[in-house]
């Protein structure tokens, strides 16, 4: 067979890249996880504690909620802007939390900062639960206001407008999701401060009632303060499914387990995010079908397995794509949010079937832990830099990473270095559209991550590539944890 010249040189170089990802050390998961946990201060809103490390970052959002006559200072920023949206944020604190359940014994020292992660969202989201009886507070800034601008948290001037839901106005996607997020949390607070995990438990509770006692999507209810940023594109019923299965996880509850046996696992996509809880909610479930061997939960564990059959690369029933350089490639924007939670999936389900000694089919390909885990490893270390262009997509991990990412407080000069303020359309000129570094490096941030062609421009403009989200990093950190427990 004769092979065109472009072709054979492309075939090259390919086989130098893998032969490089050999050679190379492999990378450092402990300085990784560290990093990945320590991003999630620079994304503080509120009063910073004495003990906060990104020092660039100030106190911010500290009359949050005043408008509604309530204290909802605190909690996180999304991503590269100045708005509180709870329903990722909500989805991050569970995710964190999950890390935290599965992997806290692999984590060492870090287990102690994820803990202090997860307290910082856990803290915002029991006023937002708390502070107005039959209210949920969903959000704090508005979000079209707030995306005309270009200032730092410190420096907020624009409406810090507040939303909620109530029983006229349903939200059962976010109550659901923070009801999930409280449950889990109250989990990993067990041990170690048993009065604040009654009191997540508990909140819970009343949180998750809601969500099912009145039904609807939150989209509905607060409209363009959800919409096009974090509307609800696959319903409700997801949340209510995820919610409901960690009620069970953290209460072992028969009214928990009959209301997500009667949602079943019918819904079956081919990826997991902040939107789409159903992978999530069957992986979570299954681990009591392999590791406590009840039938009850097959179905569940079947559609598991049924998710990663569409997502590894050499399975019959594949429906995910991968780049030439071997990343997961479901969606142009923010792309990495996929891989990692993803990644936190396929790890996660290899560890349940490890401690069972499990297998499964996909057809004729005979799936075993380490199936999973080579994919998810790969997905682990091409973040990291294993790439084509050798960019690590994790800020501060590695000689070559992201250097203007699109985020407010890191492309803008700190307080400590321009103490006079920069309103909403001081950011603009010099700093947005300069072609300079970003001032201060926000460590640990996993941008959105290169296109499907393994290219990454690193313009602070090209938001859905260049900038971080509280949710990619959140997934992150189990597989990290992993990784660094085991290979480290």
């Amino acid at each position: 067979m004769t092979m065109r010249r472009g072709a054979s040189f492309c075939l090259l170089l390919s086989l130098s890249l893998v032969l490089l990802g050999f050679v190379q050390a492999k990378p450092n998961y402990k300085d990784a996880l560290a990093k990945s946990l320590l991003f999630f201060q620079g994304q503080r809103s509120g009063r910073l504690p004495a003990s906060q490390r990104v020092s660039w970052r100030s106190d911010s959002g500290l009359s949050d909620g005043f408008s509604a006559h309530v204290d909802l200072t605190g909690g996180y920023y999304d991503a590269g802007d100045n708005v509180k949206f709870n329903f990722p944020m909500a989805f991050t604190t569970t995710m964190l939390s999950w890390s935290s359940l599965e992997y806290g014994k692999r984590m060492g020292p870090e287990l102690a900062n994820a803990r202090a992660a997860i307290r910082w969202a856990t803290d915002y989201l029991l006023k937002c639960a708390t502070a107005t009886p039959g209210k949920l507070y969903v959000g704090v800034g508005d979000p079209n206001v707030d995306h005309k601008c270009w200032e730092r948290p410190e420096d907020m001037d624009t409406a810090r407008t507040v939303y909620s839901v109530s029983a006229s106005n349903p939200g059962s996607d976010v109550a659901g999701e923070t009801a999930a997020a409280l449950a889990a949390a109250s989990m990993v607070f067990r041990k170690v401060d048993s009065k604040y995990s009654g009191l997540l438990l508990r909140t819970a509770r009343k949180v998750f009632q809601f969500a099912m006692q009145y039904q609807g999507a939150y989209s509905d209810s607060i409209g363009p303060a959800a919409c096009p940023f974090y509307c609800s594109y696959s319903g409700y019923k997801d949340e209510l499914l995820w919610g409901a299965a960690w009620m069970f996880r953290a209460t072992n509850e028969m009214s928990y387990y009959k209301i997500l046996k009667s949602m079943g696992a019918d819904n079956q996509p081919d990826l997991f995010s902040w939107d789409n809880k159903y992978a999530g909610a069957h992986v979570l479930l299954s681990r009591r079908a392999l590791l406590n061997n009840d039938k009850n939960f097959e179905q569940f564990e079947g559609a598991a397995e049924n998710f990663m059959c569409r997502i590894l690369p050499n399975s019959p029933y594949k429906t995910t794509q991968y780049t030439q350089g071997g990343l997961i490639y479901k969606l142009p924007e923010s792309n990495l949010q996929y891989v990692t939670s993803i990644t936190f999936l396929l790890t996660t389900y290899a560890k349940y079937m490890k401690s069972t000694k499990h297998t499964f089919n996909c057809g004729n390909l005979l799936v075993t832990p380490n199936s999973l885990l080579y994919v998810a490893k790969r997905q682990v270390d091409y973040i990291l830099g294993e790439n084509p262009i050798g960019m690590s997509y994790m800020v501060g991990f590695g000689p070559n990473f992201p250097k203007r990412i699109h985020h407010r407080g890191s492309s803008l000069p700190s307080l400590t270095s321009h103490p006079q303020a920069i309103g909403c359309d001081g950011g603009f000129q010099p700093f947005f559209y300069s072609a300079n570094p970003n001032p201060n490096i926000l460590t640990g941030a996993i941008v959105g991550g290169p296109n499907q062609n393994d290219g990454y421009p690193d313009q602070r403009s090209d938001y859905s590539h260049s900038e971080p989200a509280t949710y990619i990093n959140a997934a992150m950190v189990g597989p990290l944890s992993y990784f660094a427990g085991t290979l480290n």
